[in-house]
């Protein structure tokens, strides 16, 4: 049976180059086999440059759409007053601090890109982005290891985030658990992302790489959770990214063998590489830094030592205040 999927990338037109390298080497390293559509998304229209640049590079099919207006723009919950002061306060505080347009995109890829028309006959879709390196040969379909072995959410890299960027993510968050226990499943990842003492741990799955069955984000649950975090402003406020945004949704709203490290895609983001180290996995790539982040980090360890827990424990965890 065929699977509707298609790799996505939210871009300007000022991104050409980045987004080509990227698609070359996805190209090259997997899609050449099966010939998945790109779907590129802009806030403006793409010009024919950048059209004629794309359609260079691939033979896969691509579509371009632009962003709908009710989905790219300041939240109707915040006062334009209110943010400037907070672009202002945060700007040096840490990186994209003073950026309004990182917290559009922040905003549309936490709630909004899973509903672009062009995405709706969609199943799963691979996030990808200008300007990373894709390492090693992928000799099999990651949209069909997800489809059979009952996946919905797949990542390569799990650092923590910066604490200034979600100060009130956490908090924000147990109001919402608490008030919507009825969307919360039997049993969850919730472990994942806070302690036993109630502490948000900040571990997050980069999502500028992330592969995932849509139906997580489609959900009724989902959807509630992003209404609630859009109405208290945070992605404006403070620096909510989308990465923290769907990484906590992942470890409430699934279970652990929902959730996939493609740990034999080997990945290059600005500022982290990961670089498999298993032999057999090894010899289809090639590294400048064998190894790489993940098998040192933090939120890596940590998923292979927790487990699920049922709602009754994740109830006690959301009413434990956070001590950091």
């Amino acid at each position: 049976m065929p699977i509707r999927a298609a790799l996505v990338a939210l871009v300007r037109n000022s991104d050409l180059n980045g987004i080509r390298s990227t698609i070359r080497q996805i190209d090259d390293r997997f899609n050449r086999n099966y010939n998945y559509p790109y779907i590129l998304l802009n806030d403006k229209n793409f010009t024919e440059e950048f059209k004629e640049g794309i359609y260079a590079i691939t033979k896969a099919p691509v579509q371009f759409g632009t962003l709908p207006d009710d989905h790219w723009g300041l939240s109707p919950y915040v006062t334009e007053e209110k943010v400037n002061s907070a672009l202002e306060y945060n700007k040096n505080r840490y990186i994209y601090g003073g950026s309004y347009s990182y917290r559009l995109m922040c905003r549309y890829q936490s709630g909004f890109i899973h509903k672009h028309p062009l995405l709706q006959d969609l199943d799963y879709y691979w996030r990808i982005e200008p300007d990373v390196d894709y390492l090693c040969d992928i000799p099999y379909d990651p949209f069909r290891y997800m489809r059979d072995n009952g996946l919905m959410y797949g990542y390569t890299i799990s650092p923590m985030e910066i604490s200034k960027t979600v100060e009130t993510l956490w908090d924000t968050t147990r109001e919402w658990i608490l008030k919507n226990q009825d969307l919360l499943p039997d049993e969850s990842f919730i472990h994942w992302i806070v302690n036993e003492k109630g502490v948000y741990t900040r571990c997050h799955f980069w999502s500028n790489f992330e592969i995932v069955d849509l139906s997580l984000y489609r959900s009724e649950a989902y959807e509630s959770y992003f209404q609630h975090l859009d109405r208290a402003g945070g992605f404006f406020y403070e620096r909510w990214g989308d990465a923290p945004v769907h990484s906590i949704a992942a470890a409430l709203l699934l279970r652990k063998e929902q959730i996939h490290w493609f740990e034999d895609i080997g990945y290059h983001h600005p500022g982290i590489w990961h670089c498999p180290d298993k032999p057999e996995m090894a010899a289809r790539c090639v590294c400048k830094n064998p190894a790489g982040y993940m098998y040192r980090s933090i939120c890596n360890r940590r998923f292979g030592e927790v487990n699920d827990i049922p709602k009754s424990q994740a109830l006690l965890l959301a009413q434990m205040p956070d001590q950091r």
